[in-house]
């Protein structure tokens, strides 16, 4: 049964506002790096096996032929959908690349900043419980969009097979290379390198707590983009919403981690408790129940609120990873809105059309962190370098005026240096 509470008892309440979590990840995703770093695909291989049931003969590396038969043997209708998805998602992030820049307003003087992609990166595609094609064309199109010169792809391969749609969609975002390894495992694989998994300068994707933690731990050996899961969805409705479209719309994030979280804010206690029926109503039809349940079960929350604005304060104060508006006026609503990885606007918009098909990066911040951190984008894969020229007589200008700073903080040699080109 899902819990209710009312906003008086639970606002600012931040132990409150805290995801229910597995104990022990740290010590357990830091043995696993660990472990990698110092034996390489040994480690990789005994952790497939266990985790996966990689046989020992099977290749880590997925070959090019393999990609291109798993394209060619997938329905066409499917094969169709990803490549107008990736149309989409191409559409969208094309907007996002940036140019350079070069100053030359001050005699003598050449400013500019380059845009340059980043070399290798890997992509981490989720593939536990469930595989995601649509993970693989969000990660890898703005990737490539960026220029980035390698980008290599993991995902977890149960018994060495990965998913036609998987492949098939490395192949339609012009992924480069592809391995069969998941979990921990391929984070610290892709952060260290091995004998066959190269290492990346950065690692993008989403993934459960475990593969969230790792890419914690080995964040500044290589970057990282943010801590992306497990799965959020709030839900702001009034009392004109289907109950039944709401409880959808929260197990379509439940579905995805026995972990996720699913919360409704609404100004209706009657929608509140057509909410809750609903819900158990639906959970045991889904293929996935046992997880949608314990997600339910652990995450799952109804907050009443007096009205939508303090809903809207609400949902501010939890910042979600998914935030739907579910009002018949949601762009009333827009600019009091303010830490959401991605907002979904009015009664139509399911969250499941971020995931799949309008365009916009379904890679986006969890567990709060939409607060300070921005949905996967073209940026993540690019990097700024600067640079500066000056003529003689442009640092016999400003020679003074450096050293003077120097100076103040008592770098003597940072003066000196300008003053030597008087």
């Amino acid at each position: 049964m899902i819990r209710q509470y009312k906003y008086e008892e639970i606002s600012g309440n931040k132990l409150f506002l805290r995801t229910q979590m597995p104990t022990n990840v740290a010590d357990t995703v830091s043995d696993i790096i660990r472990d990698v770093r110092q034996r390489g695909d040994i480690a990789v291989r005994e952790y497939c096996r266990r985790l996966d049931k990689l046989m020992d003969d099977t290749a880590l590396e997925v070959t090019r032929g393999e990609i291109d038969a798993a394209y060619d043997r997938l329905d066409p209708e499917l094969r169709t959908t990803l490549e107008k998805a990736a149309g989409n998602i191409r559409a969208f992030h094309k907007n996002q690349i940036r140019s350079g820049f070069m100053l030359n307003d001050r005699p003598g003087v050449v400013l500019g900043q380059k845009i340059l992609p980043i070399e290798k990166v890997g992509i981490y595609v989720p593939g536990g419980t469930a595989a995601y094609p649509s993970t693989v064309l969000m990660n890898g199109i703005p990737a490539k969009l960026a220029g980035c010169a390698e980008i290599c792809m993991v995902t977890p391969a149960k018994g060495g097979v990965i998913k036609d749609s998987l492949l098939a969609a490395a192949k339609i975002a012009g992924i480069d290379r592809v391995f069969r390894i998941g979990g921990a495992q391929a984070i610290a694989a892709l952060a260290s390198g091995t004998e066959t998994i190269p290492k990346v300068d950065k690692i993008v994707g989403p993934g459960n707590a475990y593969v969230a933690e790792a890419k914690k731990q080995v964040f500044g050996r290589v970057a990282i983009d943010m801590i992306a899961g497990p799965s959020e969805i709030l839900i702001v409705a009034d009392g004109t919403c289907d109950p039944d479209i709401v409880a959808i719309d929260m197990l379509s994030q439940a579905e995805h981690d026995a972990y996720a979280t699913a919360v409704l804010v609404t100004d209706s206690q009657k929608l509140a408790d057509a909410v809750s029926a609903s819900l158990e109503k639906q959970i045991p039809t889904l293929p996935r129940a046992d997880i949608a349940g314990a997600s339910i079960e652990r995450n799952g929350k109804i907050i009443i609120t007096p009205d939508i604005e303090t809903a809207i304060d609400m949902s501010n104060e939890i910042a979600p990873e998914h935030l739907e508006v579910c009002v018949d006026r949601p762009f009333d609503y827009l600019d009091r809105i303010k830490h959401a990885g991605s907002v979904f606007l009015g009664k139509n918009s399911t969250e499941s059309l971020g995931d799949y098909f309008a365009g916009p990066n379904h890679t986006l911040p969890t567990s709060g962190t939409a607060r300070f951190s921005s949905p996967l984008s073209v940026d993540d894969f690019i990097k700024k370098m600067q640079y500066s020229y000056y003529s003689e007589e442009a640092i016999r200008r400003d020679a003074d005026d450096i050293a003077r700073i120097g100076r103040e903080e008592d770098l003597e040699a940072h003066a000196r240096a300008a003053e030597a080109r008087k």
